[in-house]
């Protein structure tokens, strides 16, 4: 059972699938205003529309469009499936963010996670420090020799019993 695991967490769960929406309409607004080699800190200065996804300002400054789409295609493809196990692994959803979309930028880290926390106190703490790579360069440059990198995969233990396992609480129904 994992320590952080909180008895009523579907408020923290909400929260993070409304981050995840929010993700994706950044996401798709800059793929629709600009070219894929565009930066994104370049097309936030320029388009009102992604004014209001504060968290892309954490972003690395070189980090292009298309850079950004894989990177958050990589970040947050798990969540959806992991917000809806029975209990939520709060460490798998930090890491996968802050190894995808955070590599090699630390502070951009500690920003992100501070503006995550805002609504979900927990998100990012626990997770080993980053080191800084090279200004954070585009990994674009750098992808053509990389191999790709490895994100461990979380073991679930197996079911005890034969019985289905039942699920409570959100988004599970409560029996009547």
């Amino acid at each position: 059972m994992n320590e952080h695991t909180a008895t009523d967490d579907r408020f923290d769960r909400r929260e993070l699938l409304l981050h995840l929406g929010d993700m994706l309409e950044a996401l798709s607004c800059s793929a629709r205003k600009s070219k894929p080699t565009t930066l994104v800190a370049h097309l936030m200065q320029e388009e009102d529309s992604l004014q209001r996804f504060e968290f892309l300002r954490a972003l690395a400054p070189k980090m292009t469009v298309t850079e950004l789409t894989q990177r958050i295609a990589g970040a947050f493809f798990p969540w959806p499936k992991a917000l809806l196990e029975a209990e939520l692994n709060r460490d798998a959803l930090a890491s996968s963010v802050q190894h995808h979309l955070f590599d090699g930028n630390p502070d951009g880290w500690k920003a992100y996670v501070t503006h995550v926390q805002k609504t979900v106190k927990w998100f990012g703490t626990g997770l080993p420090g980053m080191k800084a790579d090279a200004s954070a360069e585009p990994a674009h440059d750098a992808a053509k020799d990389a191999t790709p990198a490895v994100v461990p995969v979380m073991a679930t233990p197996p079911a005890t019993s034969d019985a289905p396992i039942e699920k409570k609480g959100w988004p599970w129904p409560e029996p009547r």
